[in-house]
């Protein structure tokens, strides 16, 4: 890793500047530049973790407070489980015959962000669960006896409590869709886009994407502008990371003690 780290950084760096992030792509490897394809990623990753999130929590909290000893539940659970799992791919296809020709979104950002949260909701859903089930049973039994019911009880405690573990759930997910590419292939995402998104039913590009299709050019400097797309990345998701790091210990700090 940190050799392949070294070779893109040496390989890529000149390129990382201003004119490589506001350029659009060009048939002139000098020229190209990642403006739509980042633009791309941030609408993708905009819709992917506001929808996974409400989905998936909501999913969380009826699993683990309402519906936690019923047989219903144990089957979703494992359903869930098994869902984690499967390939992306798999997930682009679906996208393509749900959000694409069924709903009719076409080969937007919105089709794409929504295929996106179809694949990080089962990993949400299963950092949701072990989050709310972080929290002790004695939190819950002192606000029932104080005569709260079932959603003040989770609203005002176990929530509180949770969040900084469902919001680093939340993240990691984020940036793992970030830099997929095969389930945005598959539901049709261009790869050569010389505009930036205008809305949520624009057709796009991906960073994943864009450095896909710079990589399988001739031209050295395609490849130079790939690993520069990869340098940008990779930036992109340590300040994600990061960004997990830092919220988790905010919201953490007041129930540590």
């Amino acid at each position: 890793l940190a050799v392949l780290l070294v070779y893109i950084v040496a390989q890529g760096w000149s390129r990382v500047n201003w004119s490589f992030l506001t350029g659009f792509p060009s048939r002139n490897p000098d020229r190209a530049g990642i403006q739509a394809a980042l633009l791309g990623s941030i609408y993708l990753v905009t819709i992917a973790g506001m929808a996974s999130f409400l989905l998936g929590v909501g999913a969380a909290i009826y699993l683990e407070e309402y519906a936690a000893r019923s047989r219903f539940a144990r089957i979703v659970q494992i359903n869930i489980s098994n869902l984690a799992g499967v390939p992306s791919i798999v997930y682009g296809i679906l996208g393509l015959e749900v959000f694409v020709r069924s709903m009719d979104l076409g080969k937007s950002v919105l089709a794409g962000g929504l295929t996106l949260a179809l694949l990080i909701l089962p990993i949400i859903i299963i950092a949701a669960e072990e989050a709310i089930r972080a929290v002790p049973p004695s939190t819950r039994e002192g606000a029932f006896g104080l005569g709260a019911t079932r959603w003040q009880t989770i609203w005002h405690l176990v929530l509180p409590q949770a969040f900084p573990g469902i919001l680093t759930g939340v993240i990691l997910a984020v940036s793992r869709a970030i830099g997929e590419t095969a389930p945005l292939i598959a539901m049709g995402a261009l790869t050569f886009v010389p505009f930036a998104p205008d809305g949520l039913l624009s057709r796009f590009t991906a960073l994943p994407i864009q450095i896909f299709n710079w990589t399988s050019r001739p031209q050295a400097g395609f490849h130079e502008a790939a690993a520069a797309g990869i340098i940008v990345l990779l930036l992109v998701l340590v300040v994600m990371n990061g960004a997990a790091v830092i919220v988790r210990n905010k919201f953490q700090g007041p129930y540590a003690r």
